[in-house]
């Protein structure tokens, strides 16, 4: 009863059109269509007032998936003043072929701005990867990154490989107790540790648009496959704010990772043991025959649970 890969990222977008042509035309992805979410135990999966309608986008990212999903009626807009150690901070990492080609491109069209100039490279004790973080045209934070020989998954590395985006490595949140998390994925989801470190410096600060930075990096990867996985960004410094209510899931600022798991029914149960907070009713079964359940980290990040299915291709749950 756990936590076997991460299946996809989905992300609330305001303008699904716009947001896909940001995908499309400055970052090069495949865009799929706009598929309507026909069943109702979506809005009782993610909390959902009855009524709740939604738009979903897939863009692919080598062999993954990101869902964009915009829902009506529609929630809040990404916070005006936003930075790396927002509490509700979740970004991509976008693994690049050639990360120079990558930014150049994406230097054409609108983005917002994290890291200042062109991409960095940290420091050795990081792993000697060059990384740039941006914001798509709605506020969603995204990086860049580019793994020197040796270093992250073989999967990077295999040859030939495009110049484009390769894929994306892991998913990065913010925490504020990076003990309480770190037990909260191993103890609760059973996802490992996988590598730690303490990140500080001038390219820190530059990379994360912040002052006297200093962030501990924690790699949560799952049972099966650990790529991609889930990475904890604890700022010792400058220290984030507080958030003052959870983000719900039609607010732009809303990012769900959705897992898939051996034993739902059985993880269902221990987490209600241990006073995990459901987003869900317990498990939610589709019109499909699928199932999945919703549940909130200790920060309040949204996780959905999908049963594992032998035969499945790509999504662990179908619209």
């Amino acid at each position: 009863m756990t936590v076997t890969r991460l299946v996809r990222i989905s992300i609330t977008v305001a303008d699904p059109a716009t947001a896909a042509a940001f995908y499309r035309d400055r970052l090069g992805l495949a865009v799929g269509p706009a598929q309507a979410t026909a069943d109702p135990a979506w809005n009782s999966l993610l909390g959902l007032a009855p009524g709740t309608t939604a738009h979903a986008i897939e863009v692919a990212i080598g062999r993954q998936i990101v869902e964009l999903v915009a829902f009506d009626p529609p929630g809040a807009p990404y916070p005006a003043q936003r930075a790396s150690n927002d509490p509700w901070f979740q970004h991509l990492a976008l693994v690049c072929g050639d990360i120079a080609a990558v930014w150049e491109h994406l230097r054409g069209g609108p983005h917002g701005t994290i890291t200042a100039g062109a991409p960095v490279l940290l420091p050795p004790n990081t792993g000697s990867v060059t990384a740039f973080k941006f914001r798509d045209p709605e506020g969603h934070p995204l990086e860049l990154i580019s793994f020197p020989e040796g270093v992250g998954a073989p999967v990077w590395h295999r040859t030939p490989g495009p110049p484009g985006l390769l894929g994306f490595d892991h998913t990065a949140i913010c925490a504020a107790d990076v003990d309480r998390s770190i037990a909260f994925y191993t103890e609760r989801l059973g996802l490992r540790v996988a590598g730690r470190s303490l990140n500080r410096g001038p390219e820190q600060d530059r990379l994360d648009g912040l002052t006297d930075c200093a962030v501990d990096v924690v790699a949560l990867a799952p049972a099966t496959d650990p790529t991609p996985h889930v990475e904890l960004l604890h700022y010792r410094s400058p220290r984030g704010r507080v958030p003052a209510e959870d983000i719900r899931a039609t607010d732009v600022a809303s990012v769900r990772q959705v897992h898939a798991v051996d034993d739902l029914d059985a993880l269902v149960r221990q987490l209600h043991r241990h006073g995990v907070r459901f987003v869900s009713p317990g498990v939610v079964t589709f019109t499909s025959g699928r199932r999945a359940a919703a549940i909130r980290d200790p920060d309040g990040h949204v996780i959905i649970l999908a049963a594992a299915d032998r035969t499945e291709s790509g999504s662990a749950i179908d619209r």
